[in-house]
């Protein structure tokens, strides 16, 4: 019940803040299940790719769903502080001859155990590719976004993008000597 000197606009504030409190927590609660969240990701994009199938059409937004996809696999695969920046920063400070190029500490850092700090962390990229996979899904539900496009374009188009992207990606890898996956591999220090 609402007192005369209350808006109407607090109780939908109050009701919008209360749903935000949910949904986070409902977010805590799921975080440690790791491997569920992704089966449920998966789930979500085979019904996204049935929809798309069954329906024949919505085929612009599975090309931009599947290009958002890329884009956060890419930060995913990629350190937060990019060592080819980091070299040309180093480069430049001796170039300078300023005092920090004296200063500065060893780049040589073999022995030392630097773990691998994603550009965009697990939770992120798994909560990133949800939401876009919702909406996504939402979209083939209104005509608005059946757009008719001759479909293998897109698909050969993407099949390109995705092996230009990868193999750069994996030339950096190569180049910078980083592997942003552990697999369960046990870091040993010292002599083998």
């Amino acid at each position: 019940m609402m007192s005369s000197s209350e808006p109407g606009g607090s109780s939908v504030t109050g009701q919008l803040s209360h749903a935000q409190r949910q949904y986070q927590q409902l977010l805590d609660r799921i975080t440690p299940f790791v491997l569920y969240r992704w089966v449920g990701t998966a789930g979500l994009l085979a019904v996204f790719g049935l929809r798309i199938v069954f329906a024949q059409g919505w085929y612009i937004v599975c090309y931009a769903h599947a290009i958002y996809l890329l884009n956060l696999l890419l930060a995913f695969l990629q350190p937060k502080f990019d060592p080819s920046l980091q070299d040309d920063l180093l480069a430049d400070e001796i170039e300078g001859g300023g005092e920090d190029a004296s200063s500065s500490l060893p780049s040589q850092r073999d022995d030392e155990f630097r773990p691998f700090v994603r550009r965009l962390p697990e939770w992120q990229f798994w909560l990133s590719a949800t939401r876009a996979s919702v909406l996504a899904l939402f979209c083939t539900f209104s005509e608005v976004f059946d757009i008719p496009v001759y479909w293998p374009i897109l698909v050969m188009y993407f099949c390109i993008l995705f092996a230009l992207t990868m193999r750069r990606q994996i030339q950096h890898m190569i180049k910078y000597k980083y592997i942003p996956f552990d697999f369960g591999r046990k870091v040993r220090y010292g002599s083998h």
